[in-house]
């Protein structure tokens, strides 16, 4: 045999074998559910599971906010269709419905708990990882299952959802095969056994059904996360968001907070702490409205006990700055006066129970300045609860203000009252604001 016929058939069998591998990896765990999903027909049309279980199928649909994703803006609740930004292109979100055609009319409960758990849909298409089963992998059966009960008796929408728009080759099943077998896993949420009951069900909402590293984590270049327990903080792609880092002081961490101030942030979208006013807004913002201010009192307890224990250990004190940093700043300075100082203060004190402090903050220190620059841009209101029933709000300023402006402003505010961080430039204002640019 030559040797180009050699390399020829070296390269065939060692692409075969990556080829068998990948399969592999994509059907582990899987033997036993196909028997159970060939056994198992879906319900007659009218099916309705028993109350309780629709209930409790409701509540973690809130838990898991899964409305935000499957709901159209202006449409009906989970017919799906709602555009969902990546940097690989447009995907839509499928339609949840119990409509026979376009929903999950013939979805059997073990095909839907096969496509939370291991990313299949009902006919056996890989699901783009858009949605988080990395994270819904970790959800139990009974709770699927009581999910799957809820959703069946919503009312049908006979709504087409529109083909994802995806570039080649992100558009092709092998390329989400591929990147399946280098990234994901169906696995089980195993309880900590040197941990709490309360802990472990906190650890369970936040790694699983909350799929909160779906923000807050960094994502490398093909868009994956390092797994459910990263929530060391990221930009959310194409928003230019900052879910900051639940485990750093720094950022959002929480370790020094107290279980009342945690649960009153999640229930309510504000928190009062001695430090000053906290607010969630943004994409947080929309999380408290949509999903945590619904969740139970113990729920929202085992949440923030999971939550105090990361980073726990981690060093809170600033960064040190170097003496030089702050440069003379007029222009800033005049428009902090002229925008800011009637709501935050000339001394960045803010106002207690109304307007978030500004100085001393860490949402204003924060390496990545990307939120601040949307917040100038678009302004933004914290969620109205029942617990805050009217929130103060902050206007945009994205039609008056130029790149050049916000730099300036950002800086002087992160540069004053005793704020120790880096200048923002007209280049990361216009990188941050990208969508909200007008």
């Amino acid at each position: 045999m030559s040797a180009r016929l050699k390399w020829l058939a070296t390269a065939l069998i060692g692409g075969a074998v990556l080829v068998a591998a990948v399969v592999s990896l994509n059907l582990r765990g899987e033997g036993a559910l196909d028997a159970e999903i060939a056994a198992t027909a879906a319900p007659a049309p009218g099916w309705r599971a028993d109350p309780d279980v629709i209930a409790r199928g409701a509540y973690l649909a809130r838990a898991g906010n899964c409305q935000a994703c499957h709901t159209a803006r202006g449409g009906e609740p989970y017919a799906g269709g709602r555009a969902i930004e990546t940097p690989f292109g447009t995907v839509f979100s499928s339609n949840l419905t119990p409509d026979a055609d376009h929903g999950l009319g013939r979805w059997s409960a073990p095909q839907f708990w096969r496509a939370l758990h291991h990313g299949r849909s009902a006919d056996g298409r890989l699901l783009t990882p858009a949605f988080p089963y990395d994270n819904t992998t970790l959800i139990n059966r009974a709770d699927s299952d009581a999910l799957y009960a809820y959703l069946r008796s919503v009312p049908p929408v006979a709504q087409a959802v529109r083909a994802h728009e995806l570039r080649f080759p992100f558009n092709t099943q092998a390329a989400l095969a591929v990147w399946r077998a280098l990234y994901f896993e169906p696995r089980e949420f195993l309880n900590d056994t040197t941990q709490s009951a309360e802990w472990n069900r906190g650890a369970y909402l936040v790694q699983g059904l909350g799929h909160c590293n779906a923000c807050h984590a960094s994502r490398n270049a093909l868009g994956a996360t390092s797994g459910p327990l990263d929530l060391g903080g990221g930009l959310i792609p194409v928003h230019n968001w900052y879910a900051p880092s639940l485990a750093d002081p720094r950022e959002a961490g929480v370790a020094d907070w107290s279980r009342a101030e945690i649960v009153a942030l999640l229930q309510t979208g504000v928190a009062n702490r001695p430090s000053g006013l906290v607010t969630a807004s943004g994409p947080m913002g929309e999380v408290v409205l949509r999903s945590t201010q619904h969740l139970s009192d113990g729920d929202l307890g085992a949440m923030a006990a999971y939550l105090q224990t990361l980073g726990a250990h981690t060093d809170a004190s600033p960064l040190a700055a170097a003496p030089s940093r702050k440069a003379a700043n007029p222009r800033g300075e005049k428009l902090y006066a002229d925008h800011c100082a009637n709501c935050h203060g000339d001394s960045g004190k803010g106002v207690a129970g109304a307007y978030p402090r500004l100085a001393g903050n860490r949402a204003v220190t924060m390496a990545v300045p990307a939120n601040l620059v949307r917040m100038v841009v678009e302004g933004g209101f914290a969620p109205a609860t029942p617990g805050h029933q009217r929130p103060f709000g902050m206007p945009p300023f994205g039609q008056t203000l130029g790149n050049d402006d916000i730099a300036g402003l950002l800086t002087h505010v992160r540069q004053s009252w005793g704020n120790q961080a880096d200048a923002v430039s007209a280049l990361e204002v216009n990188r941050y604001r990208g969508s909200a640019q007008r």
